[in-house]
């Protein structure tokens, strides 16, 4: 992926506006063909929060009442873009009296207005998609009580932004971008009038993104499971359009939901959350499931490996571990130093976690939600199990991954009660010569895991680097942290003397932690990035400290359920919209 700011991507961007002036010299488009069946999913919260005048995107409020949403000084870029995107659409659409109605219809034909003829930001094949599907699936929420002259704007915008998504979804990223791009493109092609010639195009092109980009375990080259859910859901719309106009979906296309669907399952927690890893967050509500339901796909993988993810589940419990090399060059450009690191939910709550992508919050965050330390695994000395390469030219903020593990096999088996994983990385041979071995057990009952890890020198030349590591500490030893950071619902504290920690979750279940004693254990602050609020969430973290002073150094811990919580609790006291602050 080239530097956003430098030549390539500049003379990309002024194409984009030129071919997006172009367009609106057409008069395409009087009327629907036909209109697909409204798919997208809003929140009724959302809605009313845009009404009363609070704008949410990005990790920023702008308290704007009284204002068009395109009045809204915008903080950042992301920002704009989720304006540009219309996916706020769909959350006043599900408010759906008349008065969200209005301040939908008013804020739609104001961008008709201002940015129709092929002005500002939101003229990217990825934004455009995004916007088409919005306005098609909501047109007669829109045209409703709409005059002759407002509803042959609202046509001509459609013809003349599918005219444009025409000419430019290839210049688009490959991925996510490309999938919203040409699902856009063959949602228009289908409901309006004059734009059929389009169809066949896009088919064709989604035909080969879904051979070129999903792999054959199902998954993207960016493994992040929220961007596969996405990616998921747009194919199945585009599906489902198609056979609403009575044309058939391309092998390739129904191919690729076919694998992406029990990939899903996979990174599924059994709370019905996505695994938070690679820049990925648990999704949007509902999305995952009604996205699985429309599929109609029925396969379940058995606990084992999906995108490079490895899930043990047993009872009421789920565990998803980061059982792979990172991503690399242009698909790490949100990837996470989080190899070996895991996930534990019990029911419908959330346990032990990665603190998440920190991108709405800032650079710095974003930054910090990358680096093992964020993770629920061990690291070394200071070091992450890979690093961020440095800022481009130009001051390009994206940073790569580099010197990230090559090297990740793993295992899986039964164990004599239970399920067993078994996985090692190298990511810190280079550095201090050790390699990093974990395994964990889950019982078939789910109420307990018991874990190891292991610090390892194995070959001479590793040796000759550890021992040169821990010369430059003066024969102290190399320092590791071994992290397992809890979820903020979860309430815990030091027990027994500072040798468990005790975790209570508001299901009633109290969980233990436990060690060897061969390590300082301590409960620390920790953080919860999360998309959708406004600030960081204060955590807890257990950290298990210690230092390698040997070739072979070994931390054994466990988590289980205390003995009287219930084999089964009646979970009812959920909050299905915790609060955005």
């Amino acid at each position: 992926m080239s530097d956003p700011n430098g030549i390539t991507a500049r003379y990309v961007r002024l194409m984009h506006r030129v071919h997006a002036r172009l367009s609106t010299l057409a008069r395409p488009a009087t009327a629907f063909t036909s209109t697909p069946e409204p798919r997208t999913i809003g929140t009724f919260a959302k809605g009313r929060q845009l009404l009363a005048g609070n704008f949410l995107f990005a990790g920023h409020l702008v308290v704007a009442r009284e204002t068009s949403i395109w009045d809204v000084p915008a903080p950042d870029a992301v920002f704009e873009q989720d304006l540009h995107g219309f996916v706020w659409l769909d959350d006043l659409a599900a408010v759906g009296d008349l008065k969200a109605r209005a301040v939908a219809q008013k804020w739609v034909w104001r961008w008709i207005d201002r940015y129709g003829a092929g002005h500002g930001p939101g003229w990217s094949p990825d934004l455009t998609g995004r916007r088409l599907i919005r306005w098609i699936n909501h047109a007669l929420f829109l045209l409703s009580g709409q005059d002759s002259a407002q509803s042959e704007a609202f046509y001509r915008s459609l013809g003349q932004q599918t005219i444009f998504l025409g000419r430019r979804w290839h210049r688009t990223a490959p991925g996510l971008p490309r999938f919203e791009a040409l699902t856009g493109l063959i949602y228009a092609g289908l409901s309006l009038e004059g734009m059929e010639k389009h169809v066949a195009p896009a088919v064709k092109a989604l035909a080969r993104e879904c051979r070129t980009q999903i792999d054959e375990q199902g998954g993207l080259s960016t493994r992040n499971p929220e961007e596969l859910l996405e990616v998921f859901t747009l194919l199945t719309w585009a599906a489902a359009a198609l056979d609403d106009a009575g044309q058939t979906p391309t092998a390739d296309h129904l191919s690729a939901i076919e694998r992406i669907a029990p990939t899903l399952r996979t990174l599924r927690h059994s709370d019905g959350g996505l695994a938070r890893f690679h820049g990925g967050g648990r999704g949007l509500e509902g999305r995952l499931d009604h996205a699985l339901a429309a599929s109609e796909i029925k396969t379940r993988q058995a606990d084992g490996l999906s995108m490079g993810y490895a899930r043990l589940s047993a009872g009421r419990t789920s565990v998803i571990v980061d059982a792979n090399t990172p991503p690399r060059g242009s698909a790490s450009l949100n990837a996470h130093a989080s190899t070996l690191a895991f996930e534990l939910t019990s029911g419908r709550r959330s346990l032990v976690v990665n603190c998440g992508s920190g991108a709405s919050f800032g650079e710095d965050w974003r930054r910090a939600g990358r680096a093992t330390p964020s993770h629920s695994t061990l690291s070394l000395d200071g070091f992450s199990s890979a690093r961020l390469g440095p800022a481009g030219w130009g001051g390009w903020r994206e940073e790569q991954l580099i010197d990230s593990p090559r090297d990740v096999p793993i295992q899986m088996s039964q164990a004599p009660d239970g399920i067993r994983f078994e996985g090692g990385h190298d990511g810190y041979v280079r550095t201090h010569g050790l390699t990093h071995a974990r395994t964990l057990e889950l019982t078939f009952d789910g109420r307990a895991m018991a874990g190891e890890d292991l610090l390892v020198a194995l070959e001479d030349d590793d040796k000759r680097r550890f021992d040169a590591a821990l010369d430059s500490k003066k024969l102290q030893g190399v320092p590791f942290q071994l992290r397992f950071h809890l979820h903020p619902d979860a309430d815990s504290k030091v027990d027994l003397g500072g040798a468990a920690v005790s975790v209570a979750l508001k299901s009633g279940e109290i969980w233990v932690f436990r060690h060897d004693g061969s390590t300082n254990l301590t409960l620390e602050p920790s953080v919860y990035l999360e998309k959708g609020r406004l600030k960081p969430r204060a955590t807890k973290q257990i950290v298990l400290s210690g230092v390698a002073l040997e070739y072979g150094t070994r931390i054994r811990w466990s988590l289980a359920k205390a003995q009287e919580s219930a084999i089964a609790i009646r979970d009812l006291n959920r909050d299905e919209m915790e609060p955005t602050t």
